[in-house]
């Protein structure tokens, strides 16, 4: 990734929207990419909230494509990152790809979400759970420095099809440990733990499998099983996924949080559905 002169971000189209320009994109696979846009001076979010991208109609007289898109950077940083697949005829995200620096995005100007620590009550460790692209709102939680200020560990764990598919995984095996910010709190307190779904990988299968049979709780050192007393979790990621570790977590005893009541776990309905 290289640094890119752009002209300044053009004026709100419709009240709604803004229209920053792209300044990089960095190709993780041929189906996962991250890019980053110019934050306007005007935009406020918190660590962990999503907010609306597009492009507009391919074709005259059409309506926009959008879609919600998690923040990968966290709320201090002076552009927006985000983490995406890469459908071949995806109305968006095809298109999205193949943009270059200076070419200008849709961006919604109000980021919302649950996926935040204001959903989550005090504890001691805090678990990060996410599948696929769903890693994207850790990614600025981590680099939050009020999560390292409120559990004294994090643990990261990240699942996908194929071990290339492990994208930032250098990031959070070592990477982060250089943050001006948080990088000393990192090193010391963060546990990455990928799992690969197909192929070979030093931890196979689903994340819901490895938590139903302790052996997540096993391979981390920790007594089996999540505790409601100090274990905080967020969820991000496939529909199943979160689903079913939702049920693993209420079945332990955690109950759901949200903005107006923290709880001991949170996920983002306005994915799920």
């Amino acid at each position: 990734m290289t640094d890119v002169a752009i002209a300044p971000a053009r004026p709100a189209v419709a009240g709604a929207w803004d229209t920053p320009a792209l300044l990089w994109t960095r190709r993780w696979t041929d189906r996962l990419f991250s890019f980053a846009v110019e934050r306007p001076e005007s935009f406020r979010f918190r660590s962990g909230e999503f907010v609306m991208l597009g492009l507009p109609a391919a074709e005259p007289g059409g309506k926009p494509v959008l879609r919600a898109y998690s923040i990968a950077s966290p709320a201090w940083a002076d552009e927006l990152e985000f983490f995406s697949i890469q459908v071949p005829d995806g109305p968006l995200t095809s298109r999205l790809g193949r943009l270059e620096a200076g070419d200008r995005i849709l961006l919604g100007r109000k980021p919302t979400g649950t996926l935040v620590l204001d959903a989550l009550r005090p504890g001691r460790r805090l678990y990060l759970i996410a599948s696929g692209t769903g890693l994207a709102p850790w990614l600025s939680v981590l680099r939050d420095p009020e999560t390292w200020e409120r559990f004294e560990q994090v643990i990261v764990t990240h699942t996908v099809r194929e071990a290339g598919d492990l994208a930032y995984r250098a990031f959070l095996e070592g990477g982060i440990h250089d943050d001006p910010l948080v990088g000393e709190a990192a090193a010391a307190r963060l546990v990455y733990y990928p799992t690969v779904t197909r192929g070979p990988f030093a931890r196979t299968g689903r994340i819901t499998d490895r938590i139903a049979d302790g052996r997540l709780f096993a391979d981390l050192g920790l007594p089996a099983g999540f505790d409601p007393a100090g274990d905080r979790v967020m969820l991000c990621g496939s529909m199943a996924m979160i689903r079913d570790v939702a049920a693993l977590l209420e079945a332990a005893g955690l109950v759901e949080g949200s903005n107006a009541a923290p709880g001991d776990y949170v996920l983002e309905r306005a994915f799920v559905g």
